[in-house]
């Protein structure tokens, strides 16, 4: 049986805020002629302005949604009223499911079966590695977990489908720095390779030449136009993952702590440079990381073949930011087991749907395929197995040993960006949680204040280089609450 969903983990669905208020209109049981749930299908006639009612369908296991409204959202104010009702507990169960809604759920299953890759056979998840010191090279490869397939409903049909296609296969610059892992064209030939490579060793030994200038005059001369001109130069070179770094200077000479931020970008930009130059003499997954930083692709279909990792994963939470053109998702798992932590990863156009179907505070029984690298983290779902009940809060630690996990990241991967920690038995407070501080743009919690109320409670956060991001956390009845 699936576990009912707060409201919180419904309205975290919608695309946008018209959408949540939308929803809210709708969920009333007079405006459903038909409601019920049959196991983990959830159906719903709702009456519109015409004649005929808008059919409704929620696969719970994924989820997944279906209506028969022209919204071109997804997943429309229907779909999403409708969850609230049952997470109101105002959704008959038990009930026989119409056939229109069992048809759309057995074509879904035809449909995953005959489309599933072939891959590896699973492995069993080993215990959670003991806590190794800061700079332990073995433990960050197993630190990683999985994350979620697309929606069944494709957002703007399509058109607006084969948009976020092509954003997700192009080397789009900015876009690719959102995950460390960079999405490009199918594999090429070995010729072209090679001539790719002696582009990007060109284009990497003007940007040494341009830092060592930088530094040499220093770090005040810096000129946006400048940053513009080099970035360019780096797409024509076929370096878009390094073209994106540079892209983003921009942004941070625009902070007022501007010059240590600005210098270390300088030096992981550089660090970069001399790793693709030196690629030779570096371990192979270290290597293959500096080629995917420098936007060398990885396609899905490599992924997918490669071994997955069975374990419940819990869906820690999510964050959306615009990236250029392009709305970029983080979504962050844990393995319960495993103690591997994952990042989701989708795109979309500018006010397009992103994908849903990784619900903040589910815990899924699931397969997961990872991205190769030094410090495994993003990755992707390969097979579900539904959801596990009652599973309360993910196991956390002290800050401490957060800290430890991240340092194995970093010393694994020097351009990790953030990763996911979970903090047991902390104190929130203004601008800091667990005695580890927030990211500015996080102080003054006042939900997560609220909730713990002065007391100490478990916290899923993003870490980052300026601080931590908190995500969700959980009340004292193990409901996920997001914030």
């Amino acid at each position: 049986m699936i576990e009912r969903w707060s409201r919180d983990q419904v309205l975290a669905l919608a695309p946008d805020a018209a959408s949540r208020k939308a929803a809210q209109g709708v969920a009333s049981p007079g405006k459903w002629q038909v409601r019920g749930v049959a196991g983990a299908l959830l159906y719903g006639a709702c009456r519109g302005s015409g004649a005929t009612p808008y059919l409704a369908c929620v696969d719970l296991t994924e989820p997944a949604y279906r209506c028969t409204c022209p919204s071109r959202k997804f997943p429309c104010k229907h779909a999403l009223g409708l969850l609230l009702l049952w997470a109101g507990d105002a959704v008959p169960e038990g009930t026989q499911a119409p056939a229109w809604a069992t048809e759309w759920l057995t074509a879904r299953t035809a449909r995953a079966t005959s489309t599933r890759s072939p891959a590896q056979p699973p492995t069993e998840p080993e215990p959670a590695p003991e806590r190794q010191p800061a700079g332990a090279g073995a433990g960050v490869g197993q630190q990683s977990n999985g994350v979620g397939v697309g929606p069944e409903r494709q957002p703007a049909e399509a058109g607006a489908g084969r948009q976020v296609e092509e954003a997700e296969e192009a080397e789009v610059g900015p876009g690719q720095q959102a995950d460390g892992v960079e999405m490009g064209p199918a594999r090429q030939p070995a010729g072209a390779e090679s001539v790719r490579h002696g582009r990007v060793g060109a284009g990497l030994a003007e940007v040494e030449r341009w830092l060592a200038d930088q530094v040499r005059q220093g770090l005040a001369g810096a000129a946006e136009h400048e940053w513009d001109g080099l970035a360019k130069r780096l797409i024509d070179a076929q370096a878009p993952g390094v073209a994106g770094m540079v892209s983003r200077l921009a942004q941070v000479r625009a902070g007022d702590d501007w010059p240590g931020r600005l210098l270390a970008e300088y030096a992981l930009i550089n660090l970069l440079a001399v790793a693709y130059r030196r690629r030779a003499e570096l371990p192979a997954p270290l290597a293959r990381t500096v080629l995917i930083r420098a936007g060398f692709p990885v396609t899905r279909e490599e992924v997918l073949a490669g071994p997955a990792l069975r374990d419940h994963w819990d869906v820690l939470g999510r964050r959306d930011e615009v990236q250029d053109r392009l709305t970029a998702r983080r979504v962050w798992l844990r393995g319960r087991r495993s103690g591997r932590a994952a990042l989701v990863l989708s795109f979309a156009p500018q006010g397009q749907p992103l994908d849903a179907s990784l619900v903040t505070g589910v815990t899924l029984d699931a397969d997961v395929a990872f991205y190769p690298g030094a410090a495994p983290l993003r990755a992707l779902v390969a097979d579900r197995h539904g959801t596990v009940p009652a599973a309360g809060p993910p196991p956390g630690g002290p800050p401490e040993e957060a800290l430890e996990e991240v340092a194995r990241a970093v010393a694994e991967d020097p351009w990790v960006e953030s990763w996911p920690v979970v903090l047991a038995d902390v104190v929130p407070e203004r601008t800091a949680l667990g005695g580890l501080p927030l990211h500015p743009a996080a102080h003054d919690p006042w939900r997560l204040l609220a909730v713990s109320g002065g007391h100490p409670l478990t916290v899923a956060a993003e870490w980052t280089p300026r601080g931590l991001r908190p995500l969700t956390t959980w009340d004292d009845d193990g409901t996920a609450v997001i914030l």
